[in-house]
């Protein structure tokens, strides 16, 4: 066995190269979606969801990145740009931009395998002895160095990262993995709708997270048949994983525990309920995500803004946030804030009640607003004496969108304001 040694393993992560697979829709975002990519979707009060899986890049020693966009990725390409271009590549980092440009062929990406097969040359020049595959689109802080090292000593041709999940909450919603003893996969399942559980346990499954790790010539050896055969659907949970493991070693890794044996954290904040949950979460006194670890640091582009501001101390009104997370160039004036989020340059007005709100940078909440379990999406101006979340019906004749769980949501468009924000 390799010498599991701080050497070994920065001589492996500095051998990496990282797809971030960026340019999914994110249609169950509904309107929150409509003008950005869901890993552009704004998260935790400033930072966007594209920056989790670069960060975990950057703070586990992958210099080497490439991120692959598509739909709708102006906002993701610039806050990319802005906040990510400062690498220099004559010292063997870089962040990368590769949007769908038909390089290999006449399509736009035509699925997950697709959009690694038509960026191969890129990645050949880099000469890599492992690609790392990653999503884009959940907020996870994860060291891949574990699972580089655990693929180099099991002789892996293929290693997926999995998580433990309930297996309602798997059900048509993730890849399904069935493993031996020594964690090598016999069996994987695309979203089935009953899902296999663990032998030792009928209400759990392990999920693939969509996170790959691949010897970089079997890569290229798979997308190269896959890219012959007209039935694929250019998956790698459709087809490649399923082609491949009768014949080949592919292993799962276990994402079981995070940093300081915490239990792991991932979310998949694709629908409204689990978008506005998981900001929810950020706000407890000891979070499952602690934004505020020096030693596994979120990095963001963040605008240059002056501190937070709350003003007035009247009977009256008050300008107060309580159990709130409040980013840079924020004022409270004479409202109260609880249990919210509320990222760059909002403002809430006199005598507003806001509680259990997610509020996008830009939001403008004028007087006399009592706001309820909403998501306000950048750029709303909220009109003075609006009502939301109290009432669902009234909530829904005003064509604002109400979740299962009762979270609304208002976008600048449901209050007939001009699109285009990001």
């Amino acid at each position: 066995m390799p010498n599991p040694s701080p050497r070994y393993i920065s001589n492996i992560t500095r051998d990496t190269y990282a797809i971030i697979l960026a340019g999914g829709r994110g249609s169950r975002l509904h309107e929150l979606t409509e003008w950005r990519a869901k890993p552009s979707l704004y998260f935790g009060g400033k930072f966007r969801i594209i920056d989790f899986p670069l960060s975990n890049c950057i703070n586990s020693g992958i210099r080497r990145v490439g991120v692959v966009t598509q739909y709708k990725s102006h906002s993701l390409i610039r806050h990319v740009m802005r906040g990510w271009g400062h690498f220099k590549k004559e010292l063997g980092e870089s962040v990368e931009i590769l949007p769908a440009s038909q390089r290999f062929s006449e399509n736009w990406y035509q699925g997950t395998a697709d959009a690694v097969f038509q960026n191969m040359d890129i990645i050949r020049h880099e000469m890599p002895k492992y690609v790392m595959i990653l999503s884009g689109d959940h907020v996870y802080r994860m060291d891949y160095a574990g699972i580089l090292a655990a693929h180099a000593e099991s002789g892996a041709d293929m290693t997926v990262s999995c998580l433990e999940v309930p297996v309602a909450e798997a059900a048509g919603a993730f890849g399904v993995v069935q493993v031996d003893e020594t964690q090598r996969i016999l069996g994987f399942e695309e979203k089935p709708e009953v899902p296999k559980h663990l032998p030792d346990n009928p209400e759990s499954c392990l999920a693939s997270m969509g996170n790959y790790v691949f010897n970089t010539e079997f890569l290229f050896e798979q997308l190269k048949k896959d890219a012959l055969n007209e039935n694929s659907e250019r998956d790698f949970g459709k087809d490649i994983i399923p082609s491949i493991i009768q014949d080949h070693n592919v292993f799962a890794y276990p994402f079981c525990s995070d940093f300081n044996d915490q239990k792991a954290y991932w979310r998949d904040v694709g629908t409204l309920d689990s978008f506005w949950q998981a900001n929810m979460e950020l706000l407890s006194p000891t979070p499952p995500l602690n934004l505020y670890d020096a030693k596994w640091p979120i990095w963001t582009y963040q605008e240059q803004l002056p501190p937070a501001k709350f003003v007035f101390d009247d009977d009256d009104r008050r300008g107060m946030t309580l159990d709130s997370i409040v980013s840079g160039g924020c004022i409270i004036s004479g409202a109260t804030v609880r249990r919210s989020v509320l990222f760059n340059e909002v403002r809430i007005c006199s005598y507003s009640q806001v509680e259990g709100a997610v509020i996008l940078p830009d939001v403008v909440v004028q007087r006399h607003c009592k706001i309820k379990n909403a998501i306000l999406d950048r750029g709303c101006i909220i009109p003075e004496g609006t009502v939301i979340g109290y009432d669902h019906v009234h909530d829904r004749k005003r064509g604002f969108r109400v979740s299962e769980k009762g979270v609304v949501l208002v976008t600048r468009d449901m209050l007939g304001l001009p699109l285009g924000y990001e």
